[in-house]
């Protein structure tokens, strides 16, 4: 199991620093409306992660297994397919890098969050987490991971709890920060977002990048 811990590690912390729900939850906990829609926005997230994660996990537990228990070439296969994608997903993001000296543009979506509702908030929350390709794409990763190691039950459900509390963390952090101390992390939270919206696409192409090379490795070694 803990070989397993050890494999999903990365791809939770890529889940983790993706920029696009850290600046949404930033924007919310300067929002009028801060309290409300951050922690709806937080329960969507964990809940998308975690409906992602288990159904991709449920899904790589059917491929089938060699008989002496090894895991099959199609695992392998699937892992190296993976491992492809995460490296275009790298490519798409250094080539959308901003040029020196140009600011990076928000979605326009993040624009309607000072009105955003909880519910809204929450729908927002789970879309990101279970229906953004780039997340989607991890989640698959972690499912082949934990579903082809032939864990119990009982182990595969810390390898999942582990997985989703380390993906929702720069979620959750801020936002329990704020629910008990929002005088005090009101200015670092906008120096934060400011941050995130300049760097994003290289941090993301850097990791996705070092997720594909990893992955493909898995993938070879199962043959």
């Amino acid at each position: 199991m803990r070989s397993v811990i050890g494999e999903i590690l990365p791809l939770s912390v890529a889940i983790a620093i993706g920029p696009l729900a850290i600046i949404a939850a930033v924007l919310m906990l300067l929002s009028p409306q801060a309290r409300r829609t951050s922690s709806g926005f937080l329960v969507g997230w964990v809940i998308g992660i975690t409906v992602a994660v288990v159904s991709f996990t449920l899904l790589s537990v059917m491929l089938p297994e060699q008989d002496s228990g090894s895991t099959s070439p199609v695992v392998g296969v699937v892992k190296l397919v993976l491992g492809g994608l995460l490296l275009v997903v790298a490519a798409l993001q250094w080539r959308n890098r901003p040029a020196e000296g140009e600011k990076a543009e928000l979605p326009k979506w993040m624009s309607a969050i000072d009105s955003m509702t909880a519910g809204k908030a929450l729908g927002l929350g789970f879309l990101l987490a279970a229906v953004n390709p780039k997340n989607l794409l991890l989640a698959a990763s972690a499912g082949v991971i934990i579903g082809s190691a032939a864990l119990s039950f009982r182990q595969a459900s810390v390898v999942v709890t582990i997985y989703v509390v380390l993906a929702a963390c720069t979620v959750l952090i801020p936002v329990f920060a704020y629910l008990f101390a929002s005088a005090r992390i009101s200015s670092p939270l906008d120096e934060l977002g400011t941050w995130l919206v300049d760097n994003s696409n290289v941090i993301m192409a850097v990791l996705f990048l070092v997720l594909g090379v990893a992955m493909i490795g898995k993938g070879i070694s199962t043959f």
